[in-house]
Order: structure tokens, then C-alpha cells, then sequence
């Protein structure tokens, strides 16, 4: 399912994602700066996170507590290798049954569960985004 947006659509494509994701393991992939964190802060007021959203670029992983059970945003941009992801317990947040969110997912791709959304994000030459959400097979 594909969408192009721009940044007043934001709530909107949040909205688009929530409705048409195939489970609560979201595979953000996308380069630097295309958006990717400002869509997951999106999301991540629709599920009722009321505190403040940051990048785990450097903690690698975020919690927020949202309506009806937690978020778990992971940034694996900095991830020198997927032994990292393991000392932090990646799999007990992937099979948590909370919202997972998670930014760089190419570097992890031996831990990910069989069923997860994927949502490539692609800047336009026009300044809009080109979104597009599929199921994962891994």
C-alpha cells in the first residue's frame, strides 16, 4: 500500500499506517533524514504516548508508555554488529507483545520474527515523502 505525503499529512499518514500494519512490529527503512523518527513520534501519539519523543540513537532503545501497554522504539543505526542487539535482549522486547518500532531493521535481520510491517520511506524531489507499507516475511 503506498501513500505520498508531505509534513502537514503527518497525522494523517500516521492514521493510514495504524489501519493497514499487520502487526505491532513496524520495520522503519529509509536513509538518513528522510523522516523516519518524525513518523514513529506520529505514531506514537495516536497510541497515546504523552511524553516526549526522542531518537535512541545513542541509547539504542526507547520505552514509552502507551495506552493500553508500552512502545519500544530501537535505533540500530549505530549497531556494530547483531551480537549487540542480543546483549540488550532484543528478543524479549520483539516477543513482548508491545508496540515495536524499530529504525535500521537491515541490521538485525537474523533476530526478526516472521510476521512484522515494513514501511519504506523515500524523500521526493519535491520535498514530499513516498511511503509504502508491506507485509514482512522473514
Amino acid at each position: 500500500m503506498k501513500f505520498t505525503y508531505s509534513i502537514e499529512d503527518l497525522s494523517e499518514i500516521a492514521d493510514k499506517i495504524l489501519e493497514n500494519c499487520h502487526s505491532k512490529i513496524l520495520l522503519f527503512y529509509g536513509e538518513m533524514g528522510v523522516g523516519k523518527t518524525t513518523l514513529i513520534k506520529e505514531l506514537s501519539k495516536k497510541l497515546g504516548v504523552v511524553e516526549s519523543i526522542s531518537s535512541p540513537t545513542f541509547s539504542i532503545v526507547n520505552e514509552y508508555q502507551a495506552q493500553g501497554g508500552k512502545i519500544y522504539h530501537f535505533d540500530f543505526y549505530r549497531l556494530e554488529n547483531e551480537v549487540e542487539a542480543l546483549d540488550i535482549g532484543l528478543e524479549d522486547y520483539l516477543y513482548s507483545g508491545h508496540w515495536v518500532f524499530v529504525e535500521w531493521p537491515e541490521k538485525i535481520v537474523s533476530f526478526l520474527p516472521e510476521n512484522c510491517t515494513g514501511i519504506q520511506l523515500d524523500k521526493n524531489q519535491n520535498g514530499t515523502r513516498s511511503l509504502n507499507i508491506m507485509p514482512m516475511k522473514h
